[in-house]
């Protein structure tokens, strides 16, 4: 995105989680209180009004996306695993010593504001396009800030992540590092993907990356399911096409190139869930 304009994406899965919610079952997946934050940062940062909230986690929201389960079979439950998995990732990776966790196109997401105060002694980044960041900003700092949460409003298109890094005061070289990449690198070209991986690999000194990824199919597109051609071009009209997949056996040799090497044993499965695959890769 060139313009200010918030990401569509980011607020469509803010408003997936509200509606997930909803669903009792969904009560055992979700992360613990991201829900309520989520709504509050949603109405905070003047995203939506009350009734849109009211509606987002009403039942009948449940039947649309239930509904629409067709077009991406298992997509709308998968964003609350994808943050189960993320999260559990950070969790897990705090625990074994990282002091520093980076969210690359972080959204809506409030997983640094919950757990900034549960890990004082952690550093929090998030990178985002300044149309969200700027949005998100005001809300966050209408709940509440976290003097280790640290917004930094930038398009990683237009300037490189190392360069980005560099001004941020905060950023420890040597601290054990978790990057989050959650839903955002089917959104870039391919040679960005390559490049942002690559910079990874020398921000920090001991890192790992928790990222998921879209699959190609035999034709060499990215993989949407049954509907792959009516979901590509509706995400295509949308302004936010996806331009970036891989086979799931051709990961590895791709990350190779940028030093990266896939955690299996750290990865929660590779099967799909709705229309993603969840990968750890460590250096």
């Amino acid at each position: 995105m060139k313009d200010l304009k918030p990401s569509k994406t980011a607020y469509k899965v803010a408003l997936n989680i509200l509606t997930l919610g909803e669903k009792p079952e969904m009560a055992e997946v979700l992360p613990p209180g991201i829900v309520d934050a989520t709504e509050k940062l949603l109405i905070a940062s003047e995203a939506i009004g009350a009734k849109s909230i009211r509606w987002s986690r009403s039942s009948w929201m449940v039947l649309i996306y239930k509904a629409f389960d067709w077009m991406m079979p298992g997509q709308f439950e998968a964003f609350a695993h994808r943050k189960a998995f993320c999260e559990r990732q950070v969790r897990e990776t705090i625990a074994a010593g990282a002091t520093q966790v980076l969210v690359l196109g972080a959204g809506y997401d409030t997983m640094g504001w919950r757990l900034a105060p549960e890990f004082p002694n952690v550093d929090f980044f998030e990178i985002d396009h300044p149309g969200t960041a700027s949005l998100k900003a005001k809300g966050i700092e209408k709940m509440g800030s976290r003097s280790n949460l640290h917004l930094i409003a930038e398009d990683l298109g237009e300037r490189k992540l190392l360069d980005v890094l560099a001004d941020v005061e905060n950023w420890d070289l040597s601290a054990p590092t978790i990057i989050v990449a959650e839903g955002l690198l089917q959104y870039l070209l391919p040679e960005t993907v390559r490049d942002l991986f690559t910079q990874c690999a020398t921000i920090s000194a001991e890192s790992r990356i928790a990222f998921t990824y879209i699959p190609t199919r035999q034709d060499g597109r990215p993989d949407a399911g049954p509907w792959t051609e009516l979901v590509l071009w509706l995400l295509k009209v949308c302004g936010e096409p996806w331009l970036w997949s891989v086979r799931p056996e051709e990961l590895g040799p791709f990350l190779k190139e940028t030093t990266w090497t896939i955690a299996h044993d750290e990865m929660d499965s590779l099967d799909r869930c709705g229309v993603e695959f969840f990968g750890v890769v460590t250096k």
